[in-house]
């Protein structure tokens, strides 16, 4: 990557390579001064005293210090980890020290009050850059505004380039490159070690198999920790001197997509699922003509975009209709959206709702499925525009094998696999068997054509008193196609039948009651109210009817608080902690099973 970056300063020096969406009137950084800025940060950290192989823990939204830190780490050797906003304090302690990190980079007050409670337990660390100077507190020692450290990086830059040269020069690609760590569903996180080798390949295969364009543009919303938005937002730019737009708020990320027009974007489940409700209010709304016009041209690319997901071929007369239908109705919504130059739109992290993939085809927007895991460098699968099956993950990415085990589980092999596991000692544990094979810990087939399909996670199965297996997950993804719905979670482990426990979604259900004229002051009313509750009900219902008896819902509590990775019930990838709700949840859950 160090090599790539000085690349991209050399043959693509005045191409925009980084902006600030939050910052109008910002710079943008070209390929050139974006190097510039690393190598001033690098020998800013370098000062500092951070060393190769030595962690540095970030925790900041998404913005252009983040990215620039994150790559001067990486350009010393040392190894950049950023940590979810959304950590308790304990949490923070337990990877800071885990990592044995010497330096964490925080945005501002904010982050800084989740650290404050721990910072006297993480004996091995020896600096906080802040990148607000206003919220380091007066005479500590321990305490760096960033803005100082880049103007004492840069003149030790240019008192001695040769020194940052040296450093990149030095790195190989096999060598670690960053650390993400997990969610911890099952158990404490895990620091997972990426190389350079394996950012790089995820990289060229993906942009291979997408047959992408080099400079494509694209936003920067997700966190950081995530590794889709470090691969797409990082690595991938770097590979193919791409044009990243930061966004320090996901919440804006519609508006940003009219300002950016972006070529690639990615998004989570609930981001398209978010989407697909607003269109539909909109449609409710719209005048009869034109609601139909749009209507009668959904259903129109729905056909083509089913024929295609079945391998099937599109017949010319279809094919022209679909032609001219898109470039009259549907190419202004998506110029609307800001999605009129998307060259490739992706999701992934869960299952997208078949229907609102068939729902996003219908207005031109195809969204491709990728399957991938922290440990695999993101996408080991994924559908593409010339072969996809709606549903499925898609086929695996050049020179990455899948295969499944005799009890389900996908297994992995190929470089994009990570280096390991890190160790309290600084050490990498390798988490492959000795064939090369990493255990996903997903169930999952392969069918016919090579197309994946995951049906749960191996710990997460409930096997019910009656001695039958089932994926709850796909009982949670069936619930929450329905907007209403924000999260559910299926329970049944060891009982006699499954039950559920379902909250709103606090964004869509408030503008779902507004259009129906429903007045309520907040999400615990809505939850209440017999046209929610009803809506609700015939969601239950239709979930059922495509489940198998043992699989279906046969009772079920709506709750009227919203889960969160704040409140505890969610990782920081929006997971289910089941263990946490199950716990608290104990008596809801106790009376679903009392007669």
């Amino acid at each position: 990557m160090a090599r790539l970056l000085r690349r991209n300063a050399d043959e693509y020096a005045d191409l925009p390579a980084l902006a600030s969406l939050d910052e109008p009137d910002g710079e943008t950084l070209t390929w050139a001064a974006l190097r510039d800025e690393v190598a001033a940060v690098a020998r800013g950290l370098a000062d500092l005293g951070l060393r190769a192989r030595q962690r540095m823990i970030i925790m900041a939204p998404s913005r252009p210090e983040h990215l620039i830190v994150d790559l001067a780490a990486a350009n010393l050797a040392a190894i950049p980890c950023t940590a979810y906003s959304t950590l308790s304090s304990d949490q923070i302690r337990y990877v800071v020290n885990h990592s044995a990190a010497s330096v964490a980079v925080l945005a501002g007050e904010a982050e800084l009050a989740r650290w404050w409670p721990v910072l006297d337990d993480l004996p091995n660390l020896e600096h906080i850059v802040l990148l607000d100077p206003d919220a380091a507190p007066a005479d500590d020692p321990r305490f760096v505004g960033f803005a100082a450290l880049r103007e004492r990086g840069a003149d030790l830059h240019a008192d001695n380039p040769a020194a940052f040269e040296r450093l990149t020069d030095d790195i190989k690609p096999d060598d670690p490159l960053s650390m993400i760590y997990t969610s911890g569903t099952t158990g404490s996180p895990k620091g997972v070690v990426l190389s350079h080798r394996n950012a790089i390949h995820e990289a060229v295969a993906l942009h291979t198999l997408h047959d992408s364009p080099m400079h494509m543009a694209n936003i920067a919303y997700l966190p950081l920790a995530h590794i889709a938005e470090r691969e797409l937002s990082i690595y991938m730019p770097i590979v193919h001197a791409g044009h990243v737009h930061t966004l320090a708020d996901p919440a804006e990320i519609v508006s940003a997509l009219g300002r950016v027009r972006p070529n690639a974007f990615f998004g989570v489940p609930r981001v398209w699922e978010k989407m697909v409700a607003g269109m539909r209010n909109m449609l409710a709304g719209a005048p009869a003509e034109r609601r139909d016009a749009l209507t009668a041209a959904g259903e129109l690319l729905r056909q083509g975009y089913a024929l295609r997901s079945a391998g099937e071929p599109v017949p010319d007369e279809l094919a022209r209709r679909i032609a001219e239908t898109d470039a009259t109705v549907l190419a202004p919504v998506r110029t609307m959206l800001g999605l009129d130059r998307l060259h490739l739109a992706s999701g992934g992290a869960a299952a997208i709702p078949v229907e609102v993939l068939h729902f996003l085809a219908g207005l031109g927007i195809e969204v491709q499925e990728v399957w991938g895991l922290s440990e695999t460098t993101g996408a080991v699968t994924s559908n593409r525009a010339g072969a996809f099956r709606a549903g499925t993950v898609g086929r695996p990415v050049a020179d990455v094998e899948v295969s499944v085990a005799d009890d389900g589980e996908l297994l992995v092999r190929g470089p994009i696999v990570f280096l390991g596991y890190l160790r309290e000692d600084g050490s990498i544990a390798p988490a492959t068997d000795p064939d090369g094979w990493f255990a996903t810990g997903d169930i999952g087939s392969i069918d016919e054509d090579g197309f994946v399909s995951i049906t749960d996670r191996k710990k997460e199965l409930l096997i019910t008193a009656g001695g039958k297996n089932v994926a709850p997950t796909r009982i949670e993804g069936l619930l929450t196609e329905h907007p209403l719905i924000g999260k559910a979670i299926a329970l049944g482990d060891n009982r006699p039948y499954i039950t559920a426990l379902l909250v709103l979604d606090d964004e869509i259900a408030p503008a779902w009651a507004a259009t129906r004229g429903i007045e309520a002051s907040d999400v615990a009313a809505l939850a209440a109210h017999p046209e929610v509750v009803a809506e609700v009900d015939e969601a239950v219902r239709a979930a059922n009817e495509r489940l198998a008896r043992v699989e279906q819902i046969k009772r079920y509590r709506l709750l009227t608080d919203p889960w969160s990775a704040e409140s505890g019930e969610l990782t920081p990838t929006l997971k289910l902690k089941r263990r946490v709700i199950s716990s608290r949840y104990e008596s809801e859950i106790e009376s679903l099973y009392q007669m």
